[in-house]
């Protein structure tokens, strides 16, 4: 029996809110490797500099991460669906302007604005599903959910590939149009509305501007490293950093209410995603460059070599999702990012004289394993840690500390391994700097194992099932 308000997974209304879901936040997922692919011929066709394809990338990072609580504070007061739907169409409006940009300054400014949507749908396709589904099914719900969008990320390179070989590389943001037009559709008809009725319809503006303001001088500091404005918009950025937090502590209607981190589980889930995001975004992004630069395969080549991650995905997230409902989260937000780590060593072997079967296909395969293992409890784990009236805060702030994770390591990493000005593009430069940022990649990795193991816990009555 369904509580009263709520739907069953296995309902066709069930489906169809899922399906609504995925579509939205694989739509980001999507775009958010796709680029990646693209990157080296982006930069080529727009005579574009290392800087400008890094802020290619972290400009759509950006601000989905320092505008994506808002997102989630603004789905809760507003209407999860409605937020949705306008995050969505924004997204699809940004993408038409990315798909048409002249320069490398248009296109990052349109990624800017094209994170702001993705700021907007994100926390909102995970709110709907804790909020909406009963209780025994969200489970099952979130793994469909982080199967089904991890085939987005995945297929991204893929697509991407064949876009950029065989078309062009505006195609890979103009396909997200018909995407979004079918999500907001379903999204309008299926999806029940749902909201948090404890709050009140302000907004917390000052906290959206300080921490994208912290965020942004962060960045800027560490990808125009060595400039003379460096260090004052990295000093900048941490001030505004420490302003945040203290207008969040006493603010009356904070975006990210402090009062989540209380909650243990809570605080070590997103510790944990910070690090193993930070290391899942540098690895895409070195890899499919490494591949390119460095094996000298073309776009299409590259994409398709990431295709066993989607395999991963598409058959076991689920399935995941349903053991760490069953055992616990503890066990695969362990073994997860441990067993990513090892196949992130393993693609140490990709170099000038690569085999796929030998060098690619064996590491990105246990990445893939480790990624589909660890993806849904952790999400499960960071929702259920928190009320479910603050769904759409508590899933905007795990998306934020993923995506600030990925932001700082694709803007932090080139500088620590030596890259600078066009050696993207140049084999040896890039083959060497490649090899170290992988060994970084899989310390995060590994740390993010241990401290799950270290500081995750099972709800009561679970851990015996552990042992058995």
């Amino acid at each position: 029996m369904s509580e009263p308000g709520l739907i069953s997974l296995d309902s066709s209304t069930g489906r169809m809110v899922v399906a609504a879901a995925t579509l939205g936040s694989g739509l980001t997922m999507l775009d958010g490797t796709v680029v990646n692919v693209a990157l080296k011929t982006i930069g080529e066709d727009l005579d574009a500099s290392l800087a400008q394809v890094q802020w290619i990338t972290n400009g759509y990072l950006l601000s989905m991460a320092s505008l994506i609580l808002l997102g989630g504070a603004l789905g809760d007061r507003f209407g999860r669906r409605r937020v949705f739907v306008i995050g969505t169409m924004w997204f699809a409006l940004a993408s038409l302007l990315c798909g048409l940009a002249p320069t490398p300054l248009v296109l990052i400014l349109a990624r800017l604005l094209q994170g702001v949507g993705a700021a907007l749908l994100t926390p909102g396709s995970l709110a709907i599903i804790q909020s909406v589904f009963v209780p025994a099914d969200r489970g099952r719900a979130i793994g469909a959910w982080s199967g089904l969008g991890g085939i987005a990320a995945a297929v991204g390179p893929f697509l991407g590939g064949a876009l950029v070989q065989y078309v062009s590389w505006r195609w890979i943001f103009l396909i997200n149009l018909p995407l979004a037009v079918i999500t907001v559709l379903i999204a309008r008809r299926c999806v029940p509305e749902s909201r948090d009725p404890h709050v009140s319809g302000r907004f917390d503006v000052p906290g959206a501007a300080l921490a994208c303001v912290a965020l942004g001088g962060v960045t800027w500091s560490l990808i125009e490293w060595g400039e003379p404005s460096s260090p004052y918009a990295g000093l900048f950025g941490l001030l505004c950093g420490a302003g945040f937090l203290v207008v969040e502590a006493r603010g009356k209607e904070p975006m990210m209410p402090l009062g989540l981190f209380a909650n243990r589980t809570f605080s070590a889930a997103n510790a944990m995603t910070f690090a193993v995001y930070a290391a899942l975004g540098a690895v895409l992004f070195f890899l499919v460059i490494q591949l390119q630069t460095v094996s000298g395969y073309g776009a299409l080549r590259a994409g398709v070599a990431t295709l066993p991650i989607t395999v991963c995905m598409l058959f076991l997230a689920s399935r995941a999702g349903a053991l760490g409902t069953r055992i616990g989260p503890r066990l695969p937000m362990t073994v997860g990012p441990l067993v990513m780590a090892v196949g992130t060593l393993l693609l140490l072997a990709v170099d000038s004289d690569t085999h796929y079967w030998r060098d690619v296909f064996p590491g990105i395969t246990v990445f893939g394993l480790g990624l589909a293992l660890m993806v849904a409890p952790l999400t499960g784990t960071v929702l259920a840690a928190a009320p479910d009236e603050h769904a759409g805060i508590a899933s905007g702030v795990n998306n934020a500390v993923a995506r600030a994770g990925s932001l700082l390591a694709v803007a932090a990493l080139p500088v620590a391994v030596g890259l600078s000005g066009d050696e993207y593009a140049v084999a040896s430069a890039f083959d060497s700097a490649y090899h170290r940022a992988t060994i970084v990649c899989a310390v995060l990795l590994a740390v993010g194992g241990v401290l799950s193991w270290l500081t995750i816990r099972n709800p009561a009555g679970e851990s015996h099932l552990q042992a058995s």
